[in-house]
C-alpha cells in the first residue's frame, strides 16, 4: 500500500490502514516491521485467545455432564419458541449467565496467558498474606494468573469446574480485589473481555443448541503449559450428531 499510496485499497477504517496511519508525537510513522508486529499481536491476543478459551470452556461442559444439561436447558430456554431466532447482542449479553459463568470458570482454570509483567514507575508497598513488602521503583512484577486463581482461601475447592461460584449468593471472584484476573487487571487489562464473552458464547450457543456432543477421552486433558497460548495437551475430540429437534 506504501509502494502504491495513490492507489485506493481501502475507506481508511479497516485495521491495517489505522496501523498504517499511526504517528509518533514528534510525527514520524511507524515502520512496516511495527505495523506487521501490531498484526501479528492482534491476531494472537484477538482470536488465538478466544479458539482456546472456546475449546477449554466446551471441554470442561462435556466433561461434566450436569453442567451440559443445564447448558442446553438454558439455550432451550432462549430460542425453543423460536429455534430460527437471530442469536442478537441482547440475548448472548444478558440471558446466558450460566453459558457465561462456564466460559469464566474455564478460564480461571486456564487462563491463556500464564504470566503476566508490569513496571513499576514509583515505589509501592503491599501487604501479602499478613507480611508488609516493598517494590522498588523500576522493578518488574510478575504476576502468574494460573497460580492465583487456584489459591483456595479465594476460591473454594479450586481444582473443581464449578461455574457457580460466580453466581448469586456466593460470588467468590468479587471476594478480594483482582480475585480474578481471566482478562488481566487494572489500567492494562484485556480492552477485548467483552468482545470475547460474545464471540465464544455466540459460537457456542449455536453448538450446544444444534448438535449432541461427547467427549471420546474420559477426562479433560493436561494443560499445555509450554505453550505461548496456553491450550490443551492431549486428546481433544468429541462426538457429535445434529440434534433431531433442530431445523
Amino acid at each position: 500500500r506504501r509502494d502504491n499510496p495513490d492507489v485506493k485499497h481501502s475507506d481508511g477504517t479497516d485495521i491495517l490502514s489505522i496501523f498504517m496511519d499511526v504517528k509518533y508525537k514528534d510525527g514520524s510513522p511507524i515502520t512496516d516491521e511495527q505495523v506487521t508486529g501490531l498484526l501479528i499481536a492482534l491476531l494472537f491476543a484477538g482470536q488465538h485467545t478466544s479458539c482456546i478459551t472456546s475449546t477449554w470452556t466446551s471441554l470442561f461442559i462435556l466433561n461434566n455432564p450436569e453442567i451440559m444439561k443445564r447448558i442446553v436447558s438454558e439455550q432451550m430456554d432462549i430460542f425453543g419458541p423460536e429455534p430460527d431466532a437471530a442469536v442478537d447482542y441482547k440475548k448472548v449479553n444478558e440471558d446466558m449467565p450460566l453459558l457465561h459463568n462456564s466460559m469464566k470458570e474455564a478460564l480461571r482454570l486456564c487462563p491463556p496467558l500464564i504470566l503476566l509483567i508490569r513496571y513499576a514507575v514509583k515505589e509501592l508497598k503491599v501487604k501479602a498474606a499478613g507480611k508488609n513488602y516493598t517494590i522498588p521503583k523500576g522493578d518488574m512484577v510478575l504476576i502468574s494468573p494460573s497460580v492465583g486463581m487456584r489459591i483456595p482461601e479465594v476460591f473454594k475447592d479450586p481444582d473443581a469446574f464449578d461455574p457457580d461460584r460466580f453466581g448469586p449468593g456466593r460470588e467468590e471472584d468479587k471476594s478480594s480485589p483482582y480475585a480474578y484476573m481471566g482478562f488481566g487487571g487494572g489500567m492494562h487489562s484485556c480492552m477485548g473481555q467483552n468482545f470475547a464473552f460474545v464471540q465464544v458464547k455466540t459460537i457456542l450457543s449455536v453448538l450446544f443448541r444444534e448438535f449432541e456432543m461427547e467427549m471420546i477421552a474420559d477426562k479433560v486433558p493436561d494443560i499445555d503449559y509450554e505453550a505461548m497460548v496456553v491450550g490443551p495437551k492431549g486428546d481433544c475430540r468429541i462426538r457429535y450428531k445434529k440434534r433431531q429437534s433442530s431445523n
